[in-house]
């Protein structure tokens, strides 16, 4: 059985990649994309499901975790834990299931350390830091203090799309949508033929 197709979906905080993912497995189904989802120690924003949009964790049980190796990738950021759990991302790309990883950058810097060869695919999406600035503040989740230091981190994580295979602009969702699909649909063909 082949193997699937590993999607890194990355870049700064407030960038879009909740949105972009979102787009991306409600109007591409024929990609048959799963999604990986991470586990955190930060409160839910409204509207967001445990088990669904993440899995929410203490910082004792996140650092179980941690301790018997059960991260593919895993990282501080704001005060918070965030990591993508290790068996279920092998589980489905051993059964030949394509999977999509929306992270920060320095989960992905790790992830494409252990993924080398043709099943992977690193994606870094940007934005004008103007831009990253009105998504985060219109969350109204986080007070100013760590809206700055999530600009700050956005700031210093610019200069790693270098280390990506594809770098896109998201400053219009559809035509983003449309970008990333198209470059995912392309990879999986070309693990076909």
């Amino acid at each position: 059985m082949k193997k699937g197709l590993l999607i890194i979906l990355s870049g700064p905080s407030g960038v879009g990649k909740g949105t972009i993912r979102k787009e991306i497995m409600s109007k591409y189904p024929n990609l048959d994309l799963h999604y990986s989802i991470s586990m955190t120690t930060r409160e839910p924003r409204s509207g967001e499901v445990d088990g669904q949009d993440y899995f929410f964790v203490s910082f004792e049980d996140f650092k179980n975790n941690i301790n018997n190796d059960k991260f593919l990738e895993y990282s501080m950021f704001v005060g918070n834990y965030y990591g993508t759990p290790k068996e279920y991302v092998y589980s489905l790309l051993d059964s030949g299931k394509n999977v999509l990883l929306e992270i920060e950058v320095n989960g992905a810097m790790q992830v494409m350390k252990q993924f080398v060869g043709k099943n992977i695919v690193s994606i870094f999406l940007t934005a004008t830091i103007d831009e990253i600035r009105k998504r985060i503040t219109s969350r109204r989740t986080e007070d100013s203090k760590i809206i700055e230091e999530r600009l700050n981190k956005a700031k210093s994580e610019f200069s790693s799309k270098k280390y990506y295979d594809f770098v896109v602009f998201n400053n219009d969702k559809d035509k983003t949508v449309e970008t990333i699909a198209d470059i995912i649909k392309r990879k999986i063909e070309s693990l076909n033929n």
